[in-house]
C-alpha cells in the first residue's frame, strides 16, 4: 500500500466534470485522442512517469508537456480537484486521491459523443482505447521499461519493505514490477480462525452493497448494469436466477496498488469464463455516470467458486480497464482446487482494475463500517485479508 502524500490531500468537494464545464478548445474528440496517443508514446521514453500518463490532474500546471497536449486543460486542473475521496479503514481519516490524466482523458472521449465517434486516424473511441491499451502493455513489457520503475515508486510513494523481492534492479520489465509479489506474511487474514469470515480480495478501494438494487441506486449508475449483463448470461438462465438480488463487493485497484488478487473465501475453484469487451476506465467518476456501463462493457473474466462452509456459489469477476492489457489467473486458480482465504488467484498487468464479487442473497452480511461508508458513498481503503463480513 502506498503511503499518503500531503500534496494529494484536499478539502475541496470532489466534482464530476461534465463536458459543458470543459474549456471550449479542448472539447474536440480528436484533440483528446491525439493527446492520449502522445502520452502513451511519451511513456516509452521511460522518463518520469508523472510527466506522461501518470500526471496527476491537480498538478497539471507544473507539467508543461502534458498540459499543452490538450489546450485549456490546465484551466480544468486549476478549477477542479479532479479525483476521489477515500476513507482509511479503522481511523476514519479521509484523503484525496488525485486522478491521473489518462483516465480523465479517456472519460472525455466518451463524453464527447460516445464510443462510435470517429477520432484519431478515423478510428472509433473504442478502437482507440483498445489500441492504446495494447500499445501501453507492449511498452511496459519491454526490457527498457525498467527505467520507469524508480519514478513510478516516487510518484506513488510506494513502500518496498513487504515485497518478496525489494531490490528493484531484479525486475526485468516494468510489468514484472507492477505485478510484484509480497512476502508470505505481508497480508495476514483477519479472523482466520472463524470459518464464517470472508475477507478482502485485494489491496483496493472498496464499496459493498447488500443488494444489487442498492448498488445501482447509490454507486453503479450505468443504465444497462444487471447481473445477467455482468456475467454475460441470459436473464432467464440458472446463473441469473442464482445471483438475482445478490450482495455485491467492488474492489477497485488504483495504479499504486499491489495488483495481485486473492480468494475472499475458503472454497473450491470452478469454471472460468472469459468475456471480450472494451477498455473504459473504471474510475468511480465513470462508474457513477448514467451513460457509462463500464463493468458490463469492459473485458472481463469470471471465476465461479463454491463456498466451503455453505456450499453456496460465489461469482468472482476480474474486470480489465483502460491501459490494462491482461487478466492472468495463476497456479492457485485451477479448476477443482481448494483455496483458503487470502490465497492468490491471479493478477492484472499494468493499469487500474476492478474485481466484483457476487454473493447469493442471504449468504453473507458485510461489516457495518463498510456498509456505512458505501452508503455515503465513499470508498474504503483496504488490504488483502481485511475482514469483509461473515456468512449468515
Amino acid at each position: 500500500m502506498s503511503s499518503l502524500d500531503p500534496s494529494h490531500v484536499s478539502q475541496k468537494p470532489v466534482e464530476t466534470i461534465h463536458p459543458d464545464n470543459l474549456p471550449e478548445e479542448s472539447r474536440h474528440p480528436d484533440v483528446v485522442a491525439k493527446a492520449l496517443h502522445a502520452l502513451v508514446e511519451h511513456s516509452g521514453k521511460h522518463e518520469n512517469v508523472a510527466a506522461s500518463i501518470h500526471a496527476p490532474m491537480h498538478r497539471l500546471l507544473e507539467m508543461p508537456y502534458v498540459s499543452k497536449l490538450v489546450p485549456g486543460i490546465e484551466q480544468l486542473a486549476a478549477e477542479y480537484h479532479v479525483g476521489n475521496y477515500v476513507e482509511m479503514r479503522g481511523t476514519g481519516e479521509r484523503f484525496f486521491e488525485s486522478m491521473p490524466v489518462y483516465p480523465r482523458l479517456g472519460m472525455h472521449l466518451l463524453f464527447y459523443g460516445g464510443a462510435q465517434v470517429k477520432v484519431l486516424h478515423n478510428q472509433t473511441v473504442e478502437t482507440v482505447l483498445k489500441d492504446l491499451s495494447i500499445r501501453q502493455g507492449k511498452i511496459y513489457d519491454s526490457p527498457e521499461s525498467v527505467k520507469s520503475i524508480p519514478s513510478f515508486i516516487e510518484t506513488y510513494h510506494l513502500q518496498l519493505d513487504d515485497l518478496l523481492e525489494p531490490d528493484i534492479t531484479k525486475y526485468g520489465t516494468f510489468n514484472e514490477f507492477f505485478s510484484r509479489r509480497l512476502k508470505p506474511d505481508a497480508r495476514p487474514v483477519q479472523n482466520e480462525d472463524d470459518p464464517k469470515n470472508i475477507c478482502s480480495a485485494a489491496d483496493c478501494r472498496l464499496t459493498v452493497y447488500p443488494t444489487i438494487d442498492l448498488a445501482k441506486e447509490i454507486w453503479i449508475k450505468g443504465a444497462n448494469f444487471s447481473i445477467p449483463s455482468l456475467l454475460n448470461v441470459s436473464p432467464d438462465s440458472e446463473l441469473a436466477q442464482t445471483f438475482a438480488d445478490a450482495s455485491l463487493a467492488a474492489f477497485r485497484l488504483a495504479p499504486a496498488d499491489y495488483h495481485r488478487f486473492h480468494s475472499p473465501i475458503d472454497g473450491v475453484v470452478g469454471e472460468f469464463v472469459d468475456i471480450p469487451g472494451q477498455y473504459y476506465t473504471v474510475n468511480p467518476q465513470a462508474v457513477n455516470e448514467p451513460g457509462f456501463d463500464v463493468f458490463t462493457a469492459n473485458k472481463r473474466s469470471v471465476l465461479y467458486m463454491t463456498h466451503a462452509g455453505t456450499g453456496k456459489p460465489v461469482a468472482y469477476v476480474a474486470i480489465g480497464a483502460m491501459l490494462v492489457g491482461s487478466i492472468i489467473w495463476t497456479n492457485g486458480a485451477n479448476k477443482g482446487s481448494t483455496v483458503k482465504r487470502g490465497d492468490e488467484l491471479g493478477y492484472f498487468a499494468y493499469g487500474g482494475s476492478t474485481i466484483v464479487a457476487l454473493f447469493p442473497k442471504g449468504l453473507m452480511e458485510f461489516d457495518e463500517d463498510l456498509v456505512k461508508n458505501s452508503q455515503k458513498p465513499i470508498e474504503t481503503l483496504m488490504k488483502v485479508g481485511y475482514s469483509l463480513g461473515k456468512t449468515v
